[in-house]
């Protein structure tokens, strides 16, 4: 097989990469800056926006299937900048699919394509699309996959999307380095009472979904044109979950907590603050975070163990350990 991986530079594209070339399957990645990890492993590398037609185009060519993982996740910034890459950018990459005769395309969505402003509970696929979206990446990556699934089948091209939740382990650089910074500084509330579960995926087991999709695509034609929540399978109390980690790597404790109404009301004043006066960088808290922090969202995965095959292979408590280890390891070695 060979593969176009779209964003293979990030988090949960560099395991990709990795999981596919130990699989024997030749790898190419699209991204916007160079890696040189990447490089010395001998991976092609097209340096380009997700939004250039002709690079994208070009780098399809002669692929099998194409990984679409590239995408704005910011949590605040310009409405353009997610809409030109994660709404134009998949359509570009599905139209590059079409012109390349790319016959699977795997879109790397997100639960928040279906949560609104309340948690949800064990839902699966049927849910649909939340009526509300608070962040602008929730927004546009519902439209880039009800886009994208609209069009399966057009030209050949069969598209199915998966919706890894949460995404932890060793090399995130993203969302628990956040949370430990905030950590770190004494600034991290707990949002609500504490009670909430949540989904988290181990980043090798969302890494081993993305191939089983790719698989099932060619294998099992009810896959095509479907989502599929990916996670451990688990649910974790997060606030307990997030405690653990902080005491583990020997942070201060979390001592305050904000009740979800007044956090929520909060977050919706510093976003209207930010607006109107076009302050930079983003807001301490917005009602997306709150969101998260704070309300339930976790997901059944029968769909995804059904059609895909997937199971995690990682229990969520080995996942910890290892990413204690990785978050442990710049401390230790700077004494």
């Amino acid at each position: 097989m060979r593969a176009l991986v779209t964003g293979g530079g990030g988090f949960l594209g560099r395991k990709l990469v990795d999981l596919l070339r130990m699989a024997g399957h030749e790898v190419i990645v699209l991204c916007r800056r160079i890696y040189p990890a990447l490089e010395a492993q001998g991976v092609p590398i097209v340096q380009a926006d997700v939004a250039d037609a002709g690079a994208v185009t070009a780098a399809c060519s002669g692929c099998n299937v194409v990984f679409h993982l590239a995408a704005e996740v910011s949590p605040w910034g310009p409405a353009r900048d997610f809409e030109r890459t994660n709404v134009l950018g998949t359509r570009v990459v599905f139209d590059a699919c079409l012109s390349a005769g790319v016959s699977r395309l795997v879109y790397t969505s997100t639960p928040s394509v279906a949560v609104g402003d309340e948690g949800v509970e064990g839902a699966d696929e049927t849910i649909g699309y939340a009526r509300r979206f608070l962040s602008h990446y929730a927004r546009t990556k519902a439209q880039a996959e009800r886009e994208l699934l609209s069009r399966n089948g057009t030209g050949g091209v069969h598209v199915c999307a998966l919706r890894p939740h949460l995404i932890f382990g060793p090399g995130d650089r993203h969302m628990i380095p956040r949370l430990l910074a905030a950590a770190r500084a004494g600034k991290l509330s707990q949002i609500g009472d504490g009670s909430n579960r949540v989904d988290v995926t181990y980043v090798d087991d969302a890494a081993r979904a993305h191939l089983l999709a790719a698989e099932a695509l060619e294998h099992n034609p009810r896959v095509a044109g479907n989502a599929y929540f990916i996670s451990q399978g688990e649910p974790i109390r997060l606030w307990d979950w997030i405690r653990r980690l902080i005491a583990r790597l020997g942070l201060p404790a979390v001592r305050r907590s904000i009740p979800y109404a007044p956090a929520y009301a909060l977050g919706l004043a510093f976003e209207l603050i930010y607006r109107a006066t076009r302050l930079s960088g983003e807001p301490p808290l917005t009602r997306w975070l709150a969101l998260n922090l704070g309300r339930p969202h976790w997901f059944d995965i029968s769909a995804a163990r059904r059609d895909l095959g997937y199971s995690p292979a990682l229990a969520i408590a080995d996942g910890f350990e290892r990413l204690v280890q990785d978050l442990a390891a710049p401390a230790i070695a700077m004494r």
